[in-house]
């Protein structure tokens, strides 16, 4: 495997997940677990989400997945059935907990890509029916796109932010 491919996709994973971290550590708590008529999801949601798969996705395959001690099995979703947008008996998990998520998978992120392998045409994952390396592109897309989204949360509450670059 390509050395500077996996490097490239450590950095970037790293400064994701350092952004990520970022914006779980300053989410002011009136806007934690608040459900309002213009954005029908929480923020915890969108974080949690976001960790969720993108340790899910960093797995050589679906087989291999061990879900964190803490998972929140409907806490993955960014919907729900009800008009609330929130189950009935959610409980949020604390920005400490997430914070700890993403630790874990910032720590474990060398092993993980180490064992991928970039060449191979096939996911890991059934319903992704692409090539390893193009599914970690859409990893990463996916990160950057939640990430962007609690950005966005946080500067409408006048949460000032730091642009992460390389990790």
């Amino acid at each position: 495997m390509d050395t500077a491919i996996q490097e490239a996709f450590r950095s970037q994973y790293r400064a994701g997940l350092r952004m990520l971290r970022e914006c779980i550590e300053r989410c002011p708590d009136e806007i934690w677990g608040e459900v309002t008529d213009r954005f029908p999801r929480t923020f915890w949601r969108i974080a949690y989400h976001t960790i969720f798969y993108t340790d899910l996705y960093l797995c050589v395959d679906s087989d291999s997945f061990q879900p964190w001690e803490k998972h929140v099995w409907h806490g993955r979703l960014l919907w729900t059935d009800d008009e609330t947008g929130v189950p009935p008996d959610e409980t949020p998990l604390t920005q400490a907990e997430l914070v700890e998520y993403v630790d874990k998978i910032y720590r474990s992120l060398d092993d993980r890509l180490a064992a991928m392998d970039f060449s191979s045409t096939e996911s890991g994952f059934s319903w992704y029916p692409i090539s390893k390396f193009e599914h970690q592109l859409v990893n990463l897309r996916h990160l950057g796109v939640h990430i962007g989204q609690l950005q966005s949360l946080l500067y409408a509450k006048n949460v000032e932010l730091s642009w992460v670059g390389r990790g």
